[in-house]
């Protein structure tokens, strides 16, 4: 593997809402604790593009992104012992940083650090917090000593390592936070990449039906992959209500249900509706509003409901999610996929948003290294 090497590193700082600046930044001197990444690609995903139109927003500029692949460029002795990586060597990034001996780091919680949580997190930390590169969308990422790196399996292409993020977020989701057992019937509310995530993670856990829901035409593409993936039924809510198809369909209601859909109000109630009396909801993605139409609190209450909110992955997740892609098991490489580079990136940051180009990539990525 090629290193190569510069003293300033290229990056995109989202200002404010729709708007990027080009910047350069000094690369870091690094010692024994830290290391220094040269990025090669970084996956998008929902959260940028609501970053991008202010859906999300922060009171400072920052530079996004979170799907980070790279080769370590520099790493210190003692960080390369604790991260178990070598100078060359290309390695996912976590999103979350971990001092590793706080009770929540101890009890494996580590996105509860007392010394990190969301205020470190990879992709939205305020850019004038040295050295400035704390995000995907740039030649370079500092790596912290509290950094979290994994091995990416050789051979493995960077823009289809980036994966490792939202398959990652769909064995957490789909498996580990609602304890999915074998012969479990599972509903997704979702069919972007993390809801095909979710599919195929809950179909390796032994998940005896899985069932997936999109939105009309748009999510049309998306639905027709979904088989591949692990679903046994798609089913689009602009024609079918997911609950009566699956008992048509199933004879039965869900065990498991996984809404990871974003800017969804009704989504919740679709969540009740289709969960059997006793089942377990996963909510991982995120309203954008305290509105939750149709929603009667009063059927939680009735079929004695289990609900759980995850953020974020971890990293045996996204362990399992490295290896899974390699197997090749399940057809990954073949989503309609659209790499940028930083100065074409903003249109398709708007395409991924709903405003630009309505062909809209399952998977998009940044490779700043090529321009593509």
């Amino acid at each position: 593997m090629t290193m190569r090497t510069t003293d300033r590193a290229d990056a995109l700082v989202l200002v404010g809402d729709r708007t990027f600046e080009r910047r350069s930044f000094e690369l870091p001197e690094t010692g024994d604790d830290d290391g220094l990444l040269r990025i090669e690609a970084c996956g998008l995903c929902g959260t940028d593009h609501e970053q991008y139109t202010g859906h999300i927003k922060a009171p400072f500029g920052f530079i996004p992104g979170h799907e980070v692949v790279g080769v370590v460029e520099r790493v210190g002795r003692n960080a390369a012992a604790r991260w178990g990586v070598t100078e060359g060597q290309r390695v996912a990034v976590e999103v979350f940083l971990s001092c590793r001996s706080c009770p929540s780091c101890e009890a494996g919680n580590y996105r509860r650090c007392e010394r990190n949580g969301t205020a470190t997190m990879v992709g939205f930390v305020d850019v004038d917090r040295p050295p400035a590169l704390w995000g995907g969308y740039a030649s370079h990422l500092y790596l912290a000593p509290d950094s979290m790196l994994l091995p990416v399996p050789a051979g493995m292409d960077p823009s289809f390592a980036t994966l490792f993020n939202p398959l990652g977020a769909g064995i957490r989701w789909a498996v580990t936070v609602p304890e999915t057992k074998p012969g479990d019937v599972v509903v997704v509310l979702g069919p972007g990449i993390r809801g095909l995530s979710a599919c195929a993670a809950a179909k390796e856990a032994g998940a005896s039906f899985v069932a997936i829901t999109g939105v009309g035409p748009r999510d049309n593409p998306r639905l027709a992959a979904a088989p591949g993936f692990g679903a046994d039924l798609v089913i689009d809510v602009t024609k079918q209500e997911p609950a009566a198809a699956l008992k048509r369909e199933l004879g039965r209601l869900a065990d498991v249900v996984v809404d990871v859909t974003a800017k969804a109000p009704k989504a919740l109630a679709q969540a009740v509706s289709v969960a059997r009396p006793g089942g377990t909801i996963v909510m991982a993605g995120t309203r954008g509003t305290a509105e939750a139409s149709g929603f009667n609190p009063d059927h939680v209450v009735f079929k004695e409901l289990r609900i759980l909110g995850a953020l974020g992955v971890d990293y045996p997740a996204y362990e399992a999610a490295l290896r899974l892609l390699a197997s090749g098991k399940y057809p990954f490489a073949e989503l309609p996929r659209r790499a940028a580079g930083l100065d074409t990136l903003e249109p398709l940051i708007k395409t991924m948003a709903g405003e630009g180009d309505p062909d809209i990539p399952v998977h998009g990525v940044l490779a700043p290294e090529t321009g593509r």
